[in-house]
Order: structure tokens, then sequence, then C-alpha cells
């Protein structure tokens, strides 16, 4: 059986969609003939970047690898002779490859049509050719699904010429998908320039699989090459890279979106070129396939269009533009005109590009892929993921760079040149004259007509009623709204989400309740939407589209707002124009209540029609109204509304010809923004939401603010939050959001799904039209009660629930009782109060809540006695408590915590800020066996890793996925300050992504980072339950990880928006399932531990975890309520009344939680369990695990929740046959072929007797991390103070691999003489980094890279002296490093908490953003750093005219020069007086503030120790 048609049908929690990045690069000759060389130095490229690809369980099947080169004539002429077929010249033939069915008779059925095709299209096949392969080198998985390989040849028709021919072979290309459905069927490329071979291979295999490669008379003038790291290892061919036109680092996450805007453009395009060909190419895009084959065809279709290759990648992959208030004006405009054509394809990308003449590269916006590039004096140029793929003599080379965030580097081989970046921008900005026609059609708020405003719900009642009519609650004004209106931003919440679904809860909910957002995890990093604000936009365009493929002054004629929220003002205006494409026609979406979900569904479809009327009779601008909602007429929920006309629009071609506006009382809160922006709204109007504002300033609520400001305050905050929403997904521009339908809805059926939110992923079924409209009814009755309701005053608001517990109010698992039963079970050891406590939890047969109560146990026809089942003391080793940090929580609760899980043998789990190296001993009580870490790398020191058991990466946090953390000021007290490596007083933030994980490639580096670093420990991962988690699960195993664990989105938070905490992510029940299923089906579940947390409570709860595949097992909120938390969800305020959540020593003096408390819990939970696996059967939690032949779906009458369908979570799962061979778990065995490793035993002096070493090692870019696995010896032998200093020094001459000098410990010194890949002294911890060019080097090292992007990420101590530039993101998080630099990237000394860093050299932009502390010292040469370069937002600059600060400076460049030789240092150096002038200090504001305050109290303290004198 061929694998690739095992579909697994009814595993459908399995996603089918892969993410995958890889290593990508090319080189090519500026000055040479086509030679061999070129492709054999592409294939030592690919081997290079090998580790950035992956293999699955069949370890010989790589994940994907391929070569893309110009068409070796020589070698085709003479091959297609020996085949007896003669070629014409060159460029008058193509050269198809072809994947086909390896059996004979589709096979020859796939080339007969392909030949009937061809010859349709007026050219002639002139014969094929066998590829030749060396099958014997796949492995097994690879083997089942290999294609047969083909080359066709097809002549050009008389009278083409090269570009005709091209166009004409695209057509052909195109056709062929449509035509020829056999699903083996695939064109890897077909052209007359360009020519691809790749396959499901390993970097290794693709020159030993195709001999051709190996063919002396295989010649091209350039190489470019791909690896392919990919989620899962279902193998697929097709999916490997390069493609027709690129190779693809990276993720599109706007895809759906850029998906249904061109289906919805396809109907407008024409193409004087492409003539009545374009039709029969379309729909261009294969939903099939992968987001990079999708990219290649948007940009083949726009180059075949009659735009040039640079100009297609500039409209996809647009630099950030929006605020950048120094872009050249014309440059400017080009962005601006074409903003008005198309969206970006938004995500994290380094593409390579050719066409067999140009070849080049482009970096997304924000820089989230490595690009270097080497040019030799003999033309020689490369650009690849890493530097060192190819062994280059220094003295040839005359340039090292790096691609630059949005920047491009292109290569015109028939002039012999590189072409730069800023004059491919110039050239294409000129080629039109974009900004006249901007400033002809273009239209802006200022050019809107004046307008009669409509009415406001002035009157209280009648306010009141409308806010009933819309389910508004008091709670919500109280802890929502006006928080937004007061302080510009989402409201802050914690403790997490326990109440139920929107499909099990017993109110009527919002539509919106049913969405849950996705984020980025592992395969795509957020974004920083606050200290990283240059790269978005929330530019909104209303008005009808033009044809995408044409180029005229029209196209501009659309209206752009600076946001998509719109007050009622605005909205009258936009109302009155009456411009040719900027018509608006208001539709109203109301239903008659009456007649419930048929009237409902009657009123869509009306709806629908009329805004197809609407569109064809000139309206380009339609708005859906419900402000008519009133007595006998309700209002369409907004999302319903808008996602059903939206796609209807789409599936009648009529969606590019206008803009949809939704005017409706509904929305007031983030995610109904971004649900209703997520499905079509071009802008949103809150009419109600903003009343609702004015009105709360009116009663007081709002305090110091006009109506007015206290409105514009409430939309900066919708707009804040949309931000940070669209960032958690890794999306910077609004208009790719709109639409792009981020997320998953849990509980609406497939009939809702179908008609209004088209492409949403909704697994388990749901609620129809009937129910939706009963909700809608319920808060009607409210609003309009058939019969008066004495009880309530007219102007009464429902008081809630939904946030706080509230008597009568929504369900929460944790209230009063539970919370009750559960301390004093614990405090007593009473097993009654437990079960009391169990039973209230556990029963939903009256009140539903989670998934798993909807599943009961199928008990074993034959139950074992209790006294067999594995005692408790054993269970409880599986138990883990969750990362809650020490700042988060109290020293006393943190190490309550961590004494309790050592006495039991389970796990304490620092969190994200450190642990006092005190506790850091394997016998210490208090010692947390897990360390974690986080974004913040928040104390994270080789002594930290050498001490754990387990290191968790932290990739999301189920209460706020996408986010990083946050400790306010108020809480980093002293000892805080002093296991972060931080200031005292002065907040710590997180940044969203770890800086040092772009990519799943990124993620396996940092895992082996970790396993250098402590080889011993096991490395988990942690992920959040979201849809296709289980795809990003069999990525993580495949990148090495032991323990994956899957964090519910109801998981407990110290502090986060409340937007995430309600609607970010997903019930550990599903992603759990997913994931155990996913590692089934792709062969890797025996590689790793699967661990669940996120609201367990009790035994039952660990029982069905279990048998949905869990082996361990998390609780953070149970073990808080344990040790005396009451739920006062003051967690993010510093005032915890009972000492748990707080630093403050008044408040921490009443904490009363003891170990013993805890460990009855676990004791409790765990007897539980064994009741409940005495009653099925198992004698161990192992036997449990993935049965869920022993769970059943339990009947249900409730009103929402008997519509779900939960067959999908409980589906046996099988490997596939042909991987179980692989499937067992791999033996723990040490790496022992790593440079650290090989040098160890010439160490050993250095390390047990602590004599110097030194050593001449060569390295290059496959040498990873090198100086970690040392450190690791250093610090179990000496601790944090490690040893003296220059103990251990090794000169490294050549390429470093990424990590160089990760966590390298005080005493070890590397230098590096050449140059150095990404992470450069991540983590540094005491050791000392030098790193300078060769002697002999030809380039200037100051105007050149020498190192990567992210260098000194997280470090803590040591010093680094680098001769050369770095990349971007330079000192991001560094805490207590000592760097001199010559030149840095876009985003220096991001998040910097301390340590000191000077620049002798030029900055990118956004120097110092997020710096709270340490010092940095800019050479500003030019002088406009200030202005250009620096974010102002938390720092001052000021000259260096402190005496210390003079002699501290002086002294670093004093050292940069005796340890590099820099000619910069000694320039300065000679000429003091003169150059220190120019030295700007870069101060952190609260960093200033924390040094007076520390030397207030210090003062303070001196005069009451005199005193006491």
């Amino acid at each position: 059986m061929r694998l690739q048609n095992q579909r697994f049908e009814q595993q459908s929690l399995i996603d089918r969609q892969t993410h995958d990045a890889c290593g990508v690069g090319f080189i090519c000759t500026l000055t040479e003939a086509p030679s061999h060389r070129i492709v054999q130095e592409g294939l030592q490229i690919l081997v290079r970047l090998s580790h950035r690809g992956a293999c699955g369980c069949d370890e010989r099947t790589g994940d994907g690898a391929g070569i893309l080169v110009q068409l070796p004539d020589r070698f085709l002429r003479e091959v297609a002779q020996a085949a007896g077929i003669q070629l014409p010249e060159p460029g008058a033939y193509a050269v198809g490859m072809l994947f086909l069915p390896s059996d004979p008779e589709p096979q020859q059925a796939c080339r007969d049509a392909f030949e009937r095709l061809v010859q349709a299209e007026g050219q002639q096949v002139l014969g094929w050719r066998r590829v030749p392969t060396h099958s014997e080198v796949l492995g097994v998985s690879a083997a089942a699904a290999e294609p047969a390989i083909w080359q066709v040849f097809v002549q050009a028709a008389s009278g083409l010429d090269g570009e005709a021919f091209e166009r004409k072979l695209f057509v052909i290309k195109r056709r062929a998908r449509h035509v020829i459905s056999h699903s083996d069927f695939y064109v890897v490329s077909l052209s007359a320039r360009t020519l691809v071979y790749k396959g499901m291979l390993t970097p290794e295999q693709l020159s030993q699989y195709y001999p051709d490669l190996t063919d002396p008379r295989f010649a091209s003038r350039l190489a470019l090459v791909h690896s392919r790291f990919s989620t899962n290892t279902w193998p697929r061919w097709p999916l490997a890279q390069p493609f027709h036109l690129l190779a693809h680092n990276g993720e599109i996450n706007t895809l759906r979106g850029n998906i249904n805007a061109l289906r919805a453009r396809e109907a407008l395009l024409r193409s004087e070129l492409l003539g009545d060909d374009l039709a029969r190419v379309l729909p261009l895009l294969d939903e099939t396939g992968s987001d990079s084959q999708m990219l290649d065809a948007m940009i083949e279709l726009l180059y075949r269009a009659g735009r040039s290759l640079p100009h297609a990648l500039l409209m996809t992959i647009p630099e950030a533009w929006a605020h950048d208030d120094y872009m050249d004006d014309a440059r400017r405009a080009f962005y601006e005109y074409h903003a008005c054509l198309m969206e970006p394809w938004d995500g994290p990308a380094a593409v390579c590009f050719t066409d067999g003449r140009y070849i080049g590269a482009v970096l997304d916006r924000n820089g989230l892929r490595p690009a270097r590039y080497t040019i030799t004096r003999d033309g020689l140029v490369v650009l690849a993921s890493e530097v060192g793929v190819l062994d280059l003599e220094p003295e040839r080379v005359v340039e090292k760079g790096r691609l630059q965030p949005g920047r491009m580097f292109l290569v015109d081989l028939d002039e012999g040149r590189v072409v730069r970046d800023e004059e491919i921008k110039a050239s294409l900005s000129r080629r039109r004259p974009y900004r006249l026609w901007l400033q002809t059609h273009l239209r802006t708020e200022a050019h809107l007509p004046a307008a009669q405003v409509l009415p406001r719900a002035s009157n209280p009642e009648t306010l009141r009623q409308q806010q009933r009519l819309f389910g508004y609650s008091l709670e919500e004004l109280r802890l929502i709204l006006a928080p937004m209106a007061q302080k510009k931003e989402d409201p802050v919440g914690s403790m997490g989400d326990d109440t139920p679904l929107a499909v099990l809860s017993d109110f009527p909910r919002l539509i919106y309740d049913y969405f849950k957002q996705l984020f980025a995890q592992v395969t795509n990093p957020p974004i920083d939407a606050i200290r990283e604000v240059l790269v978005t936009s929330l530019h909104t365009y209303l008005g009808g589209e033009a044809n995408l493929l044409d180029e005229t002054p029209e196209q501009a004629h659309r209206l752009r707002l600076d946001h998509p929220v719109l007050t009622p003002e605005q909205l009258a205006r936009i109302r009155a124009l009456d411009e040719e494409n900027l018509r608006a026609i208001t539709l109203r979406a109301t239903f008659d209540i009456a007649a419930g979900g048929k009237g409902l569904v009657a009123a869509l479809e009306a709806l629908c029609q009329q805004a197809v009327e609407a569109v064809q009779q000139g309206g380009t601008i339609l708005v859906l109204s419900d402000r008519e909602a009133g007595s006998g007429q309700a209002p369409i929920p907004a999302a319903l509304a808008v996602g059903a006309v939206h796609h209807h629009l789409i599936r009648t071609g009529l969606r590019a010809r206008c803009s949809l506006v939704v005017d409706s009382g509904e929305p007031r809160q983030v995610h109904h923004l971004c649900v209703l922006v997520g499905y079509g709204a071009d802008a949103v109007c809150p009419y109600l939401a903003l009343e609702t504002v004015a009105d709360l300033v009116r009663m007081g609520e709002i305090t110091g603010l006009h109506v007015r400001e206290a409105q514009q305050h409430y939309i900066k905050a919708l707009c804040k939050g949309l931000l940070k929403v669209m960032s958690k997904m890794g999306i910077s521009v609004f208009q790719s959001y709109r639409g792009a339908q981020i997320f998953e809805i849990v509980g609406l059926s497939a009939e809702v799904v179908d008609r209004c939110f088209a492409g949403t992923v909704s697994r388990l079924g749901g609620v129809g039209f009937d129910v939706l409209a009963e909700e809608v009814r319920r808060r009607y009755e409210q609003a309009y009660p058939a019969t008066p309701v004495v009880q309530v005053p007219a102007d009464e608001l429902d008081r809630g629930g939904l946030y706080q517990w509230r008597r009568g109010g929504e369900h929460h698992r944790y209230h009063p009782l539970t919370v009750a039963k559960l301390q004093h079970a614990v405090q007593k050891r009473d097993p009654e109060d437990y079960e009391a406590f169990a039973r209230l939890v556990n029963d939903e047969s009256r009140q539903l809540c989670k998934l798993r109560g909807l599943l009961d146990f199928i008990p074993a026809a034959r139950p074992i006695p209790l006294e067999e089942v594995e005692p408790w003391t054993s269970i409880v080793r599986r138990f883990k408590t969750g990362a809650m940090s020490f700042g988060s929580i109290s020293k006393e609760a943190h190490e309550v915590l961590a004494e309790a899980m050592n006495r039991i043998g389970g796990k304490s789990n620092t969190g994200e800020g450190g642990e006092d190296p005190e506790r850091y001993a394997p016998d210490h009580p208090r010692r947390s066996a897990i360390k974690q870490v986080a974004s913040g790398r928040f104390g994270v020191t080789i002594g930290y890793l050498a001490s754990a058991d387990e290191i968790q990466i932290k990739m999301a946090q189920g209460a706020k996925p996408g986010e990083g953390g946050q400790l306010p000021g108020e809480k980093v007290y002293p000892w805080i300050a002093r296991v972060r490596h931080s200031t005292p007083w002065v907040g710590l933030i997180s940044p969203p992504p770890h800086h040092d994980i772009y990519s799943i490639e990124d993620l396996a580096q940092l895992i082996y980072d970790l396993k250098q670093a402590n080889p011993t420990a096991r490395i988990s991962v942690k992920l959040v339950a979201e849809a296709g988690v289980g795809t990003i699960a069999a990525g993580v195993a495949k990148g090495g990880a032991d323990v994956i664990l899957i964090s519910g989105h109801d998981g407990g938070t110290g502090a986060s928006p409340i937007t995430s905490i309600l609607h970010a992510g997903l019930p550990w029940e599903l992603g759990l399932s997913e994931t155990h299923q996913a590692l089934v089906a792709n062969g890797l579940r025996e590689r790793v531990i699967v661990e669940v947390d996120g609201q367990l409570q009790t035994g039952r709860d660990v029982a069905i975890a279990a048998l949905l595949g869990a082996q361990e097992f998390g609780f953070a909120t149970a073990p808080l309520v344990a040790m005396g938390c009451i739920r006062m969800r003051k967690c993010h305020l510093n005032t915890c009344p009972v000492g748990i959540a707080t630093q403050d020593p008044v408040l921490r003096k009443k904490f009363t939680g003891q170990p013993e408390h805890v460990i009855n819990y676990f004791y409790f939970v765990a007897e539980e369990l064994r009741r409940i696996m005495a009653q099925l059967g198992f004698r161990t939690v192992e036997e449990m695990v993935g049965r869920v032949d022993r769970l059943r779906i339990r009947s249900t009458n409730h009103w929402k929740a008997r519509y779900l369908d939960l067959r999908p979570l409980v589906q046996k799962v099988e490997t596939p046959e042909i991987l179980r061979p692989f499937t067992q778990k791999l033996p723990a065995s040490r790496n022992t072929s790593t440079l650290d490793e090989r040098l160890l035993p010439r160490l050993k002096p250095a390390l047990e007797r602590q004599e110097p070493v030194r050593l001449h090692v060569a390295i290059r870019n496959t040498d990873r991390t090198v100086g970690a696995r040392i450190s690791y010896e250093v610090a179990t032998r000496y601790g944090e103070s490690g040893l003296p200093e220059d103990t251990i020094w090794l000169d490294c001459e050549g390429s470093a691999g990424q990590s160089l000098g990760a966590f390298l410990a005080p005493g070890v010194t590397l230098r590096v003489i050449g140059e150095a890949n990404d992470y450069f002294g991540k983590g540094l911890s005491g050791g000392k980094l030098i790193i300078h060019p060769p002697e002999n080097a030809a380039y200037p090292a100051e105007t050149n890279i020498i190192i990567g992007n992210v260098a000194l990420y997280g470090a803590t101590s040591g010093e680094a002296y680098i001769r050369g530039r770095a990349g971007e993101r330079f000192a991001v998080r560094n805490s207590g490093a000592r760097a001199v630099v010559e030149g840095v990237g876009d985003h220096g000394c991001e998040y910097m908490t301390g340590g000191r860093v000077v620049v002798l050299g030029p900055t990118g932009r956004n120097f110092a953003a997020g710096m709270s502390g340490g010092i940095a010292y800019v050479l500003d040469v030019d002088g406009l750093f200030a202005e250009r370069h620096c974010n102002l937002e938390m720092v001052e600059l000021m000259p260096v005219v402190e005496e210390a600060d003079i002699a501290e400076l002086r002294e670093m460049i004093e050292r940069h020069y005796a340890y590099t030789g820099s000619p910069i240092a000694r320039w300065v150096l000679e000429d003091w007086p003169d150059i220190l002038g120019r030295f700007v200090k870069v101060f952190p504001i609260d960093y200033r503030k924390a040094l007076e305050r520390l030397a207030r109290e210090q003062e303070a303290a001196a005069v009451q120790q005199h005193l006491a004198a």
C-alpha cells in the first residue's frame, strides 16, 4: 500500500496541514561560464545545512531536499540524443521534471494526458526520458511513496520568444493540475531556463539518488538549494523545495485570508500578456499544497502577467513602511499604492528566488529568518541561512553581509553584477508616478464629506434596553469597558478561566465565545507589537478593488483609514460618500425574532442577496447595520452577518468589488472586534459600546475624562488589543489579518460554519441556527419581556458572573464551597471533605463545565482489587506543579511547593523567574527539579541549567499563549531582582517570542543547546492546545524533545489580558487527544513522554487525561488552593491577602501553607485515581495511557451540549504498518561527536586541577553550541563561580556554528578567528568571547558582518569583544554581560535589563526598545542616532561626562583593542578627547529612578545605623 494514500479518514483531530522551516541558500558566479563546480558547491551548501532539516521516525527518510539550476543544455542535449531525441537551439525547448504514478498503467495515462495538453496549447512534445535514480538510498517511508520520475522535452511553437514561451509553459503547468487529476501527478518544474531536482530526501541523499547531479557535464551558473524540516512525517514528495521560482524558509501566517482574497479577485483578473489563457489557469491556488507552494504560484502569476520578479516579491512581502518617517517618498508611494491593490502574505520569510537570469533573496519585514551572504573577488556569490556553508579563503572575500529586514539582495547574471536593495527599489519606485496617483485618487478621513449623525440612545432607560438586547452586564461594564476607557488598554486579570465553554453553558452566550484565537508557537514566532510597533500597521482600505494584474491610477481610488474602529460620526461621513468607487449602501442586519432559527437563516439569505444586488448597483462600501433592531426585530449576531456576506460574495466573485463595514451594538470587547475582522469586516462601528462609555463618564464610573476623551481611549484600547491579538499569530498588518480566520470554533455545527465561516476548523460540531436564534431570543426577552419584570428596575442590567463567581451567575469550577472543602480536606487530611470536593467538581450531570464532563468510563468486566493497583507513592511521581515563578508568587509559597514535591518524588517547576542558587544542590530539600526556560531568560545561567533534572522550554502558556510574562515593578523586590539578574523596582517583561526560536529548526537548536548544557536532564517543551498542536508536537519530537507538555486554555496565570484568559487556546482534552493521535500516526509516540496540565483538579481528571494519552500531569491552581489561595483574582496587583501571590513582606506573613497540605492533596488525587483504575482493571498508570477504548461519550439533554460530537476525541489511532519498525524509543545516548566532547579529554588538567589549558582547533558551521558542554563540566564541579579567568582558552579558526559560547561558564574563553552564526553568546554566564577576522582577510571588519542575529540573548555575565558588525537584536535581554561591537542591526539592546554595551559603529532602527536596565554607549558618528535609530520610549540620551562613565567606557574599548586589535578601537583611543564627545550614553529611565531609590534607601539605612550606634 502506498503510504501517502493512507489518509486516516476517521482520525479527524489530526491536522493534515504541515508546518515547515528549513535551511536555504544559493551560489552563483558573476563571471564564469556554466560549470559543474557550481552544482557541486551548491550540493555542498545543502549538506552543510543538513542540521536545519529533519527526519521522522524512519531516519533515512528526509523531510525534503532539492536543488534548482539553470537548464544544463550540453548535458540534456547529449542524454536526449542518446534517447533518440533531437533538441533545438537553447531557448527553443523546455524540460519538464514530472513526478508520475509508479504503477505503469496510470503512469502512461498521465503521460498521454500531458502530451495532449501540450499539443492543445500549440507546443510539441519531443520525447520523454526516465530520470535515473538510485532508490536503494531511500528510507522505507520515502521509498513507499516514491514516484516515477520523468523528464519531458517540449519544443516551442514557431515564433514564440523566450518570455512568451515561459508564459505558455506556465499555462501548461497550471492547466495540468486541473486536467490531470491523479494524486501522484505533479509538475516539479517546466521551463526553458531552469530545472529542479528534489524529493523526500536528506541533503546527503540528493546527489546519491539523482546521478545526473554528479555528471561532470551537468553545468550551471547558479544553484539554489533547500533542506526541509517538516512537522510531520507523512511523506509527500511534491512538498520538497525548491518550487518553480523560489525556495521559502518561513510560514505564511495569513494564508487563509490570502487564499480567500485571491479567490475573490480572480473574477476581476485580466492580463494583456496572458490573454484568454488566464481564465484557464484559474483557480490559481492548490489548497492541498503547502503555504510555500501557494506563495510560489502567487509570485509566478504576477511575474508571468508582466511584473518583474522583484516587483512581484515586494508586492507580496513588502518591507515595513507605514511608520518609517525617513523612507524615501517615492519608495513610500510605491508601497502605499500597492497596499491599495493587495494585502501582504505576512509571516516570517527568507525567500530565495530565481528565473534563471536573476537570482536573489528577500527577507520579511521583521527579519525573522537568517540570511548571510559572501562575495569573492573572483565573482562568486554565496547566500545561505548560515555562513561557513562553503570553505572560502579569507583573502578571496571582499564582502560579508546579511540580508536586513524587508531588504532584497539580487544578482543579475546577464550583467554580471550584484544589484543592491536601494537600486532595486529606486528603479521600481520610478516605474510609475505613484505619488501623483495617490494624491489624485486616494481618499483619507480628511476628504470625507460632512454628514448628519444618527441619533444616539441618550435616554438611560433606552440605553439600558439596548444593552440588555445585546447582552451587556454590570460586571462587563465595571471590569472591561470602564478600564478600557480609563487606561487605554485591554484589562488584565489573573487565575485563569474555570467557567464552561460557551457550548456547555446554561446561559446564552454571544457568538464570539464559540471562537478561540489561534496563536504562533514553534513553527513561527509571535511578534512584539509593543516594542517593535514600527513593523505593524492598522491601516484599512474601503472601496472596491480593481484588476490586480493591472497598474493604473484608478486602482488607488480607495478610502484609507488609520484603523478599523469607527465612531458614528465617521460612519455617517462614509455613508455620505458618493464617488464612482466610493459609494456606501446600508443593509439591515435584523431578523424576525418570532421566526426562530428559520427566520435567522432566511434573514441571512436575504442579507446576502441584498449584498449582491448592492454591489451590482455600484455599492462599494456595504454597511451591515443592526440599528433597526427593536420590538419584533432582533439583531443578527454581527459575526454571522459579516461572515455570511463575506463568503457569499467570495463565492459569487463580487467580494473584491466592495468593503464590509459592521455597524452594530453587539461588539464591545477586543475579541469581538478580532472575530468580526477575521471574518471579513474592513471596519467596525461599535455604536452602543461608545454610548455606554459616554454613560459611564456621566455616571462617574470613568473619572478625569470628558466623554470624547474616554471614547477615544476606548477606541485606542480596542486597536491596541487588536494589534496584540494579530501579533500573537505573528501578523503585522491589519490588511493581512482581515479575513484570515485565525480561529478555531468549539461548538458550532457544520451548517453554521459552511454558511458563515467556511474553512474554519470546528472539529466537534455543535449548535445550529436554531440554538443561536434561541440565545438571541433570551437576550431579546431581557430587553423586551413578554411580561413586565417587577423585581428588576428598568435601568438595571444583569449583574454578570463570567469573570468572577457570583451567586446565580455563570458556573465556576472553583467557588466558595469547593475551595472550602478542599482546604479543609488537606489541612485535616480528611478524606470525606476531599470526596465532597471531588463530587462537586466531577459531577457534571447537573452543571456542565468541561469537555471531560461528557465522557464516562467503561468499567472492566472484572474489576481488580484495589491493593493490586500501584501505590499512591508511585503514582505521585508522575505529578508536577505548574511553572509559577519566584516573583509571581512569594518565596514561602515557591519553596513549600518544591519541598512538597521533593518529599513525594514528584517535580516542582521554577517558572520563568529563575531560582536562588542556594537551592541548586541536588540534595537541597527545596530544589525545583524542573528549570524553566522562557522568553525572558531570567536567571538562566549554566549553574541553573546544570542543576536541573528536567529543563522546560515554555513556548506558550495556556492563559496567554503568544504573549510574554510580566512582573510589575512593585513586585521586583531586591531578592527577586538578585535571582533574575535585574534591578530592584524595575518592571520586567518577557518578550512575546523566544528570540532564538523563530522556527521549528530553531527549537531543535535550543533543544540541542540545552542538552549540551546539561546532558543528563530531560528536555521538555510546553505547548498550548490549539488546532494543529498535534502536528507541531510531531515536529517537536523530531527536534529531539524528551517531554511534550500540552497545556489547556483554562490554566492559571499571575497576570494576563482578560482577552487571552477567556478566548485563546483550547481545552486540553482536544489538544492532548490530537497530540497523542498525531504522534502515533507519525510513528513518534514512543520517542516522547506526553504531559498535560490546565485545571486538573481530581483523580477523575487525571484518569481521563491518561486514557487520552497523557503520562505525566501538571497541577498549579489546585496546589495553590491547598496552600490557602481563596481565589481573589488579585495576583497581578501584589495584594494577595493570603501571602501567596505577593512579595509584600507584610502580606507574606499571612501565608499559612505547609508542604503537608500539598502532599495531602496529591495523596487524595492519587487515591481517587487508584479507585478508578481498579474499576477499569488497570494495575499501573502506564497501562492506561491512550486507552480511549475505555471511554464512552455520555448522553445529555443539555440545550446546547447535546449537539456536540465527541467521537473524534476518543478515536483510536494506529501507526501505519510501514512505520512500525521505527517506533521504538531511541536508546539514551550522549552525543560524543561534538567538538566539546572531543576536547574534554584534553581539558582534564583545567577541569580537575584548575591548570590553564590553551588549545587551537579548527571550527566549521556544523560545530554548534561550542563551549556549552565544557561549561556543564565546569558548573557541576565549581558551581556558579566557575574557574579562574582564562583557565580554559580555545582558539577556534573558521566559521563557528550556531550558539557559539552558549551559557559559557566563568573561566572559559573562546576566541574565534573567522566568523560566527546566530545566537553567539546566548545565555553567556561569565565566560569570555572574542571574535575577529583572520589577519589575511581582504575585507575591513568594521564594515562587514562577523556574527549573526540575536547575540548575547539572555546573557547574565561575562564579556564579549566583537571586531565587526552584528546582526539584528544584539544583546536582546542582556542582563549582565559587558560587550563591545562595531555595529549592530535593528532592535539592538532590546529588553536589556543589565550589563554594558559599547557600539563603535552604526546601529539599526529601534535601538533600546524596552530597555529597562544596564547602560549602552553608542558612537554617534553621523549625529542621527537620537533622531532615527533610538527608541526613546524608555530611555534618555546624554553625553558621557561622568568620570565613572568615562573610565568605564575607555576601559572596555582598551580591552576590545587588546583582544581583537581593532583599528576602530585604536582610532578612538588615539583621538580620545575629540571622539569622546561623539559618544551617547543610553540610560533607561526606570533604571535611573531605581538607582536613585536604592541610593536613598542606603542613605537612610546608614543614618539609622549611625543613630543606633
